[in-house]
């Protein structure tokens, strides 16, 4: 798999300069915990499952250390491949692009989200297996930041196909749905997809990545609220905020004041107590 874009030239640098560690530490970590896995399963079989992997068993005697252990852990093989192709080919460029700091805290992100998404939607006596948690969260990460770029791949090596990030995104989402509705039993992995993808979503619009949605919409209001506040002298909150709150509530009672003027009033009043100790 490759980015499509213009062909680089030997006086082109790369825009990918600064390594992956966390990447690739990311990569090590779930091949050892899987080797691991393995060992443990050969020589006691069961293990894995009953204290390991996540569950509402779990959760209920207080094994707080499976929402640890989960998230490392694959179903097979297979499953362990699939996913380190994906948090490689998409975690390099999502690293360079978010920082070190920020790609860590989205794969944990995912692995938490996935791991709440399968006690809340899974039936009890299912076990899940969360390592695709965080690279569900990379993959739609990816697709919010870039969702037009187009990704490029061979099916079985040979036939060619392109896809874009965002669409890439959708099937993923699609898929986790599905999955999430035919297996409910057993050990699963899959149930760990919806909730990395939402939490890769989130954490991506939070970083004001993506179209604006409703969430960065209500932050960018209290931001502005907020400045508002600021900017405004005693005189000028007490006339435009609490004066016209004070009358309302002198003609119609408290209990017309709806939450969002309840809240106004308090945050005024608070920033005329601040602005009044500093002077």
């Amino acid at each position: 798999m490759r980015l499509s874009g213009r062909k680089s030239s030997p006086y082109t640098r790369r825009w990918t300069q600064r390594q992956c560690f966390v990447l690739l530490i990311l990569i090590s970590a779930n091949v050892a915990v899987f080797v691991a896995q393995l060992c443990v399963e050969l020589y006691q079989p069961g293990f894995v499952r009953d204290y390991l992997g996540l569950s509402d068993r779990g959760v209920r005697d207080a094994y707080a250390w499976q929402f640890v252990t989960a998230m490392f852990l694959h179903d097979g093989p297979w499953h362990l491949l699939g996913n380190m192709l994906v948090l490689y080919f998409l975690g390099r460029d999502l690293e360079s692009i978010l920082g070190q700091r920020h790609f860590l805290y989205l794969y944990l992100a995912g692995a938490v989200g996935g791991e709440l998404g399968h006690l809340f939607l899974m039936p009890s006596d299912s076990v899940l297996l969360a390592a695709s948690g965080g690279v569900a969260a990379v993959l739609v990460a990816y697709a919010t930041i870039l969702p037009e770029l187009e990704l490029t791949t061979r099916i079985f090596l040979v036939v060619p196909l392109r896809l874009k990030a965002k669409h890439l995104a959708y099937g993923a989402t699609a898929l986790a749905i599905v999955l999430l509705c035919i297996d409910r039993t057993r050990t699963v992995s899959h149930s760990a997809y919806l909730g990395g993808c939402a939490a890769g979503w989130l954490y991506a619009h939070l970083l004001g990545f993506g179209r604006t949605s409703f969430l960065q919409r209500h932050l960018q209001q209290r931001r502005a609220a907020a400045a508002r506040y600021e900017r405004l002298s005693i005189d000028e909150l007490m006339n435009e905020e609490i004066d016209p709150l004070l009358e309302k509530i002198s003609i119609y009672g408290l209990v017309s004041l709806t939450r969002k003027e309840r809240r106004s009033l308090c945050k005024a009043r608070e920033t005329i107590l601040q602005k009044t100790q500093a002077h």
